[in-house]
């Protein structure tokens, strides 16, 4: 994708997602009052796909290394930062989910994981601003949507080029693709 392309799908998560301008600042600002939970969030995160048997083949072995791009991750997720830098981050991620053949469920219950961690979080962290809180949790649910909207739009394009590849590689038209596909989910 080009430059342009990034910036545009930015543009529309963030108008998807709700992620305002506002809350954007909102998270600029705030966003260091959560960096002493984000390792605390990062275990619990992993500790909880430790337990989903469908999970090991992804993690297993792999866990440390794991755990510390998921850090990373979070910093800049809680940076204020979502310019087009971060939406390139985040289709590559959602490119290296498809690599790994990653199903696209973890993704959406990954962030909800990450979520509820927040959501308990923040009111504790904001106990004597209820209006802070409920904003901060407006604005960090806006963010991982936002993720989440670019991750899952480069996994579609990425199971699209891989598709394409095979199509080119079998020399299998479209129309066939699609009556085979129909034909074996009708028996399925």
């Amino acid at each position: 994708m080009t430059h342009d392309e990034f910036s545009t799908l930015g543009l529309y998560a963030k108008v998807f997602s709700d992620l305002t301008p506002q809350r954007e600042a909102l998270i600029a600002k705030e966003g260091k009052r959560l960096e002493p939970y984000l390792v605390e969030i990062t275990d619990k995160f992993y500790g909880t796909l430790q337990k989903i048997p469908n999970a090991q083949p992804f993690i297993q072995g792999r866990v440390d290394h794991l755990k510390q791009t998921h850090l990373n991750w979070l910093r800049n997720l809680i940076s204020g930062n979502y310019g087009v830098t971060y939406v390139e981050q985040m289709y590559t991620v959602g490119y290296v989910h498809v690599q790994v053949d990653l199903p696209a469920e973890f993704m959406a219950g990954g962030t909800t994981l990450i979520a509820n961690e927040f959501y308990r979080l923040v009111p504790s962290i904001y106990h004597d601003n209820a209006e802070t809180s409920y904003a901060m949790i407006q604005a960090l649910n806006a963010c991982l949507g936002f993720s989440l909207i670019i991750m899952q739009t480069s996994y579609q394009a990425s199971i699209s080029e891989v598709k394409d590849k095979f199509l080119a590689i079998t020399g299998m038209s479209q129309k066939l693709y699609e009556k085979l596909a129909a034909a074996y989910d009708g028996k399925h």
